[in-house]
């Protein structure tokens, strides 16, 4: 353990070298909050006042802690592992005494650790200054909420991480990588609340990890839901981190054994 808490610990210190793109990444995550709560409320003002149970101070706090959320929780994931299996660089990682997984895993960790502040407060800030935020005022949701966040990192990590071990499949994951960028987005609640979506569609997302990656932990976090309801959205993140870590284990043991390094 003492060796993922390093690691841990190494990649916060090294995303804190780069204040100036955290500066810049909350800008841009503020911005495009400003498009979206404009977009959202407009489109529930048209439609009399709620669309799917979001009144429209509701839709606006989905909004803006969607955007806090968006760094921490790496919802754009990495290239990362991939490039190291074409260099053939995996090479060195697999011959590591820390498990391959863990070591990325505890990396991931510390970078949504250190992304929390520079990129996730700035812009709850500019949505409660600019459009007001509906949160709860009990201490309840936020610890939960805080739980539900760390489940959620790690279940973008591994959906991404998964991506990126087909790498030991196939020479190029660019075209499996915007499917999932394509799915993850929608089926997340990113794009907006899934709640909003038909029921066919509904039923479908709910029938897959992605609302657990994002739309979990702001339903928590806003109070939308509460008590067992909330316990059990914690519980179904952790029984997802069991699925998709048992298939992602069984992609390193067996892409690690086919592993070439290409161009010899």
């Amino acid at each position: 353990m003492r060796a993922y808490w390093e690691l841990a610990k190494s990649s916060f210190r090294r995303h804190s070298t780069y204040r100036t793109a955290a500066v810049a990444g909350a800008f841009t995550n503020s911005v495009f909050g400003l498009i979206r709560a404009s977009l959202l409320l407009s489109a529930i003002t048209t439609a009399g006042g709620a669309i799917g149970g979001y009144s429209a101070m509701e839709a606006a706090t989905y909004v803006w802690l969607g955007q806090a959320l968006l760094a921490p929780l790496g919802l754009f994931g990495n290239t990362e592992l991939a490039s190291r299996v074409k260099s053939g660089d995996v090479a060195v990682d697999l011959s590591r005494s820390v498990n391959l997984t863990a070591s990325y895993w505890a990396q991931d960790l510390g970078r949504a650790a250190f992304d929390v502040l520079p990129r996730g407060l700035p812009p709850l800030i500019v949505g409660a200054l600019v459009t007001g935020l509906a949160m709860p005022g009990s201490p309840g949701p936020y610890l939960l909420g805080f739980m539900s966040i760390v489940a959620a990192v790690s279940l973008n990590f591994l959906g991404f991480f998964a991506i990126n071990l087909l790498s030991f499949w196939v020479l190029e994951i660019r075209g499996f990588w915007m499917l999932y960028m394509v799915l993850m987005n929608l089926l997340s609640g990113f794009l907006v609340p899934v709640t909003w979506f038909p029921d066919w569609l509904l039923d479908f997302a709910r029938a897959t990890p992605f609302p657990s990656m994002l739309q979990t932990p702001v339903d928590i976090l806003a109070g939308r839901t509460v008590g067992a309801e909330s316990l059990a959205m914690v519980g179904l993140q952790l029984l997802w981190l069991a699925v998709l870590l048992g298939v992602v284990q069984v992609m390193v043991r067996f892409g690690s054994r086919r592993l070439v390094v290409q161009g010899g």
